[in-house]
C-alpha cells in the first residue's frame, strides 16, 4: 500500500487478470471535465457524500491499492463486520419465528386465543414495521448508522423478552406492535452498511452471508425450543416453556445490541479497527460504486425520482407478493408440518432443515452470481426450486408426508429472489435519500404481504390449507415473473448509458463517485445484472 504527496499521475492497474467489477480501484484525481462541458444538475460540492471529505482531507495523494493488499482490507472488514451482521439478522430471523414455537408450546391455551385471534398476534408485529418503517430509514441516515441500529437492537430484545408475561389477547398485540417498530430498522440498516463497505461486485455474496443466518436462527431455534419444551415437561419450573423462550431469546438479543453498539462503526471515518491510512483506503475501493458512504440531508429531487421509476415499483411489486407466502409460512411452519402427520415435538426440530436449504441456497446462489456476474437470474432458481415444493404440498396425497415435508424444504430457498433484491438496493440504487426511501417503499411492501400471509390461513381450511398453499403458490409465480422484468430493465439501463458515455464531447465530472447522484442521473453508474 502506498501513499505519495505531489501531482496525480496515471496509474497502472494493480487487479489485472480479474473481472472488470473487481478490478483494483485506480484514483486519480485530475479533473476530466472542461470549463465547457456542463455538469449535471445536481452534481456540486456544496453538499456531497460525508466519503468525499475523507477524500478532500487527503487531496494530493496518489493511492494505489494493490490486488494483495485489497484482499488483506477486504478481509480485515469483513472479519471485524460480518460476525456482527450475522449474528444479529439471524436473531432478528429467530426472534420473529418465536411465537411460531410458542404456538404449539402452550402460548394460544394460556391466553385463549384461537386461530383468528393468532393471526391478528401475528400480523400485528408488521403493522408496528409498517408505522415505523419510513420514520426509522430518515433516522438511519440522520443519525450515526451503528448507534441507531444497536439502540434498535437493544430494545426489540427487551420486548422480546417482556413478551412473557402477556396474559392476555390484548396484551400479545400490544408486545408484538412494538417488536415490529423495533425491528424494522434492521434490514434497511444492513443494506446501508453493506453500501458503505462493500463494492457492488462484493455486495451480492455479502448480503446472502448476512441473511443466510436465518437459515442459522431457524436451525438454532429449532432445537433451543425442543430442549425446552422437553426440559420444561420433565421438570416444572415457575414458568412455563414459551415463556422461557421469549425470555431466553429476547435477552440474548438485547446483550447482542450491546456489543454492537460497543463494536460497530458507523463509518469509516470512525472504525477504530482501521489506521488512518486504511479508513482511507476503505473509502476508495468503494469509489467504483458511484455511490459514496452516506449524505444526511433530505432531497426532495430523490425522493421524487424514487416515486417515478419503474425498477422501484418492480421491486415492491416483488415484495408484496413474496411476502405474502412469507408471511404466512413463518407464522405457520410448526402448525403446517404438524398437519403433514407429525407430533408437536417432532415439527419443532423437523423444522430445523428447511435453515439449512436457506443456508446453502443463499450461500450457493451469491457465490455462482458473483461468478457467472450475473446475480438476478442465478437467484431466481430460488424462487422457481419453492415455486416446485408449494406445488408438491398442494398436490400431493395426504398422507404422502415425506414428500409434503420434502416440499415444504425446498420451499425454504424461495428467500434467494428476497434476498438477491435487497441487494440490488445497495448496488442498484443510489442518492442516499433515494437508496432510503426506496428501502422503505421495499420493506412497507414488505409489511404489507407479511399481514396479508398470516390472513390466508382459516380455520376452515386446516389441517391443509390448500387455499392458503395455492394462494401462496399464486403469489410466487407473479414474484418470479417481475424479478425477469427488472433483470431486463437494467439490463436496458446500461445499455443507454453506455450510448451516452460513448457520444462525442461526453466527459466524466472529477469526483462525482462522491457526489451523491442518483443511478439515473449519473451516466457513469452501471447496473449489476
Amino acid at each position: 500500500m502506498s501513499s505519495e504527496k505531489g501531482p496525480t499521475p496515471s496509474t497502472a492497474s494493480a487487479g489485472h487478470g480479474r473481472s472488470d467489477a473487481e478490478k483494483t480501484p485506480e484514483i486519480n484525481r485530475e479533473s476530466h471535465i472542461s470549463d465547457n462541458d456542463q455538469p449535471p444538475k445536481h452534481a456540486v460540492n456544496s453538499d456531497p457524500d460525508e466519503a468525499l471529505k475523507l477524500v478532500a482531507a487527503h487531496a494530493g495523494e496518489t493511492v494505489i491499492l494493490s490486488a494483495e493488499e485489497q484482499d488483506k482490507l477486504l478481509r480485515k472488514i469483513d472479519r471485524h463486520l460480518m460476525p456482527l451482521l450475522c449474528i444479529v439478522y439471524g436473531l432478528n430471523f429467530l426472534d420473529k419465528t418465536t411465537l411460531s414455537y410458542a404456538s404449539i408450546m402452550g402460548f394460544k391455551t394460556d391466553l385463549n386465543i384461537g386461530v383468528s385471534e393468532y393471526n391478528w398476534v401475528a400480523s400485528i408485529f408488521y403493522f408496528g414495521y409498517l408505522v415505523w418503517e419510513w420514520p426509522t430509514n430518515r433516522l438511519l441516515q440522520m443519525l450515526p448508522l451503528a448507534k441507531y441500529s444497536a439502540l434498535n437492537v437493544i430494545i426489540w430484545g427487551g420486548i422480546l423478552a417482556t413478551t412473557a408475561a402477556v396474559k392476555n389477547f390484548g396484551g400479545a398485540l400490544a408486545v408484538r406492535f412494538f417488536l415490529g417498530a423495533a425491528e424494522a430498522a434492521v434490514s434497511p440498516g444492513f443494506v446501508l452498511f453493506t453500501t458503505q463497505w462493500y463494492t457492488k461486485a462484493e455486495q451480492g455474496t455479502r448480503v446472502a452471508w448476512w441473511f443466510s443466518f436465518n437459515g442459522w436462527g431457524q436451525i438454532i431455534g429449532g432445537i433451543v425450543a425442543y430442549g425446552i419444551s422437553v426440559g420444561t415437561e420433565a421438570r416444572q419450573l415457575s414458568i412455563t416453556g414459551w415463556q422461557l423462550i421469549f425470555l431466553v431469546f429476547g435477552l440474548v438479543t438485547a446483550l447482542m445490541g450491546a456489543l454492537f453498539l460497543y463494536l460497530m462503526p458507523d463509518s469509516q471515518a470512525n472504525a477504530r479497527f482501521l489506521t488512518e491510512h486504511e479508513r482511507l483506503m476503505a473509502v476508495e475501493r468503494i469509489r467504483t460504486n458511484q455511490q459514496g458512504v452516506g449524505n444526511k440531508h433530505f432531497k426532495w429531487y430523490q425522493f421524487k425520482e424514487a416515486l417515478a421509476d419503474p425498477m422501484i415499483w418492480a421491486f415492491v411489486v416483488f415484495s408484496l407478493f413474496s411476502s405474502i407466502p412469507n408471511g404466512g409460512i413463518t407464522n405457520y411452519f410448526s402448525q403446517l408440518i404438524v398437519s403433514f402427520g407429525f407430533t408437536a415435538e417432532q415439527s419443532l426440530l423437523l423444522g430445523a432443515p428447511g435453515g439449512a436449504v436457506q443456508i446453502i441456497t443463499l450461500v450457493g446462489f451469491g457465490y455462482l452470481g458473483r461468478k457467472l456476474n450475473n446475480r438476478i437470474l442465478v437467484n431466481s432458481l430460488g424462487p422457481l426450486i419453492a415455486i416446485f415444493g408449494l406445488f408438491l404440498i398442494r398436490f400431493l396425497p395426504l398422507e404422502n408426508r415425506a414428500g409434503r415435508l420434502a416440499g415444504y424444504y425446498l420451499y425454504q430457498s424461495a428467500t434467494t429472489g428476497f434476498v438477491c433484491l435487497l441487494s440490488l438496493i445497495s448496488s442498484n440504487v443510489a442518492g442516499w435519500t433515494k437508496k432510503t426511501t426506496v428501502a422503505a417503499m421495499y420493506l412497507i411492501s414488505y409489511c404489507v404481504g407479511n399481514i396479508i400471509g398470516p390472513q390466508v390461513f382459516r380455520d376452515g381450511d386446516a389441517p391443509a390449507y390448500h387455499n392458503a398453499i395455492t394462494t401462496v403458490l399464486v403469489s410466487f409465480i407473479i414474484a418470479y415473473l417481475t424479478m425477469i422484468f427488472i433483470y431486463f430493465w437494467c439490463k436496458r439501463q446500461n445499455s443507454i448509458k453506455e450510448s451516452v458515455r460513448a457520444a462525442p464531447g461526453y466527459a466524466k465530472i472529477e469526483g462525482q463517485e462522491f457526489m451523491d447522484l442518483t443511478d439515473r442521473e449519473n451516466t457513469e453508474f452501471i447496473y449489476s445484472l
